[in-house]
């Protein structure tokens, strides 16, 4: 169950880090498109459901407080 759950939430992550990326790249803001290339490759480091899920949520929350 736990590798259903980690394919699901990288799906989540990866697809919000491709709206984070595009945005960042069409802005041409640095910080969404950093963090939208690491929500993309999340997944591939991250393999415990708790961990990818926190590390996922505050890697959503950085564009909104920092600004470059």
């Amino acid at each position: 169950m736990d590798e259903t759950a980690v394919l699901l939430w990288g799906v989540v992550f990866g697809s919000i880090g491709f709206g984070f990326f595009i945005y960042g790249k069409k802005q041409k803001a640095v910080v969404p498109l950093f963090v939208g290339v690491a929500l993309s490759l999340l997944p591939y480091f991250i393999t415990n459901v708790y961990a990818l899920v926190a590390a996922g949520l505050v890697l959503m929350v950085i564009p909104y407080y920092v600004s470059i």
